[in-house]
């Protein structure tokens, strides 16, 4: 069982000015937006991480690139487009206090899997395309650095609030009841038997315990019940260490 801790970029320039950036190039973090990253960085840095993988645009991999460069080993940043903000077409790089007033906008509070941005995409598709990318370089981190790695997504706030709706077996017209802040730190385990999600929103505490101890006997084979929620809520993690 890989796990996924999902980082959203730290504050933008347009995320400080009220702007909905969307897709459009040149919009980095702020200073305040790289102060966030590398508090997220030093957070992580007791973390083993086996891969980092970031959308494609400029404030998502500043942030990547802050994580990796706090871990004790180099890593290489992969770039993963289905990772990338939603296409809001026609709405991206307008004020959102204008856009509130959009007939649309109601549809994306209430009823997202029903909206369609204007020449760009639809909130469905980019929940499909994103969780798609997300189990997919899970199972690969899972394959090429065996059961306890743990890695880390960068991406956007609506892109990991639809991650966590999917892993929560939540419908996307309630995805709009999670909040993912700038810099926050959420973590998605996936199993055989159903995605477990360890925390949401997290902007401080210690996360060293996601890194697995150290096998101490010879492993044993896997059996059915090891991906099962435990009755009555389990021991919780063992302390790194």
């Amino acid at each position: 069982m890989a796990t996924v801790i999902l980082v959203r970029h730290g504050r933008s320039t347009a995320n400080a000015t009220g702007v909905l950036a969307g897709r459009l190039p040149g919009v980095k973090l702020d200073q305040h937006g790289h102060e966030q990253a590398a508090a997220t960085a030093a957070r992580l840095a007791g973390v083993r991480v086996a891969a980092v993988v970031t959308s494609p645009l400029e404030r998502c991999k500043q942030t990547a690139r802050t994580i990796a460069g706090a871990q004790p080993t180099r890593l290489e940043l992969g770039t993963e487009r289905k990772l990338s903000e939603c296409d809001y077409g026609e709405w991206q790089g307008r004020a959102i206090k204008d856009l509130a007033k959009e007939p649309l906008w109601k549809v994306v509070q209430a009823q997202p899997s029903a909206a369609t941005f204007p020449g760009g995409e639809s909130m469905r598709a980019m929940q499909d395309r994103a969780v798609e990318a997300v189990r997919r370089h899970d199972r690969r981190v899972e394959e090429e650095h065996g059961p306890g790695a743990v890695w880390v997504a960068v991406s956007h706030g609506d892109v990991i609030k639809a991650i966590l709706a999917d892993a929560l077996g939540t419908h996307l017209d309630l995805f709009q009841r999670i909040h993912v802040d700038p810099a926050s730190v959420s973590i998605v385990r996936y199993t055989e038997a159903r995605p477990y999600v360890l925390g949401t929103n997290t902007s401080a505490g210690d996360l060293s315990w996601l890194t697995p101890p150290a096998p101490a006997a010879p492993k044993r084979r896997r059996r059915k019940s090891d991906d099962d929620a435990v009755v009555g809520g389990g021991s919780g993690p063992t302390p790194a260490g």
